[in-house]
């Protein structure tokens, strides 16, 4: 059983959807559970602790519930989750007169979310393909029967975020907030574009897509989720690539983005999406992914063909690692957005230049994925204490003491 693609695309200020998406929402929630207490503490824990700062938590947190304490314990976890969250509503005493705890699973979704209920029945890729091979030609078919007609306008909606969200990430110069002072790159990326032959402009322009809608996210631009805000580049990218290239009408790019969410929630269901839980896999793999299958639908392949890009878009992601520098959604997400949306394009040459016959499936990465995640490291999934985080504040370290 799966949940709508409504509680996959989601859209919302960046630049994390677990770390500031999410304890907004709850924090607006908390606030309206408790609209007169006199202050408000928040207690953050794990990984949502330990990269708040840089994921903007606190700001995302302050900004509705005005000025709250808040208290960071990056060494200690509540029982569900890592990205766990305490609420604490006070009186004129400073007594406490409401606790909420709640956590964020990822994609901006808390463990309080009201669910939407069970929309498919299937949950794996093999029910669902053996389904549209015996009632439907393409899996966007499938989503629209299981989700009813009113999916698509929500798709519409998502799709113009994401279009908006790359023609301003293209126009904007200058620098991110943050302490790595990190220069924008996508509107030099486009404009060098245009000067280069054919197929290496092609490339170009959808890395400057992924640049684009990534800058905008980690300048806290409003994005849509696809799966989560720190892998919201790539999808977008593939598309609008594909959409000039092919000059596709807008239905192909809604069905599109039905099939890469189809995968997407395929994903969150039977793996993760959560950078804290499995590491930077369950979101730039996951998005690789969704992009892939939604670029070979697009090429023409049949649905065999489609689960192989999807499948090939995850299995060359396992293992990647959540490090991001000074726990800002910029080194290395950003450059891997536009990493993910070249291979995502990629992938899908391969399933197209084949007959879709392959030894692996996609349930199988999904659930070697999901094991990766779980026996990495804590170092390596959104808590900034080891890999490139660890490098580049350690060489800055010694740099200073010299």
């Amino acid at each position: 059983m799966m949940r709508s693609l409504r509680e996959l695309y989601r859209i919302g200020t960046g630049p994390s959807s677990s770390h500031s998406m999410a304890p907004r929402t709850a924090g607006l929630r908390f606030r309206e559970k408790y609209p007169n207490a006199t202050k408000y503490r928040v207690t953050l824990y794990g990984s949502l602790a330990s990269t708040g700062k840089g994921h903007m938590t606190d700001t995302a947190i302050s900004g509705v519930l005005n000025d709250p304490e808040i208290i960071w314990l990056p060494d200690e976890e509540l029982p569900l989750h890592t990205n766990g969250m305490r609420f604490e509503a006070l009186d004129e005493n400073f007594e406490v007169i409401g606790t909420v705890e709640d956590y964020s699973l990822g994609g901006g979704a808390l463990l309080s979310d009201p669910s939407t209920g069970d929309v498919y029945p299937e949950s794996t890729d093999e029910e669902i393909l053996a389904v549209v091979k015996e009632n439907f030609g393409n899996y966007w078919e499938y989503v629209i029967d299981r989700e009813g007609p009113g999916i698509m306008e929500h798709l519409r909606e998502v799709w113009a975020v994401m279009t908006d969200s790359i023609a301003r990430g293209i126009s904007k110069r200058g620098t991110l907030p943050g302490r790595l002072n990190l220069p924008r790159k996508a509107n030099s990326m486009y404009s060098k574009s245009k000067f280069l032959e054919p197929t290496l402009q092609e490339k170009m322009r959808t890395a400057a897509y992924a640049y684009a809608v990534s800058e905008e996210n980690a300048a806290a631009g409003i994005v849509a989720t696809a799966p989560t805000c720190g892998a919201c580049g790539v999808v977008p990218a593939v598309l609008r690539f594909l959409e000039e290239k092919m000059q596709l009408s807008e239905d192909d790019i809604l069905h599109a983005l039905a099939t890469a969410g189809l995968f997407g929630n395929l994903i969150k269901t039977n793996g993760s999406i959560s950078g804290a839980y499995v590491g930077c896999q369950g979101e730039v793999g996951a998005a690789c992914a969704m992009a892939s299958a939604a670029a070979c639908q697009l090429m023409g392949g049949t649905p065999r063909q489609v689960e192989y890009a999807a499948e090939m878009g995850l299995e060359h992601h396992l293992g990647l690692t959540c490090d991001p520098v000074y726990g800002l959604v910029q080194i290395p997400c950003i450059e891997r957005n536009a990493h993910a949306a070249l291979r995502a394009i990629d992938c899908a040459y391969l399933a197209i230049f084949s007959d879709g016959e392959h030894h692996i499936s996609f349930d199988d990465v999904v659930k070697v994925m999901l094991e990766t995640g779980e026996k990495m490291s804590k170092d390596f999934k959104e808590t900034s204490e080891g890999g490139l985080a660890k490098v580049y504040a350690h060489r800055f370290e010694v740099i200073g003491r010299e």
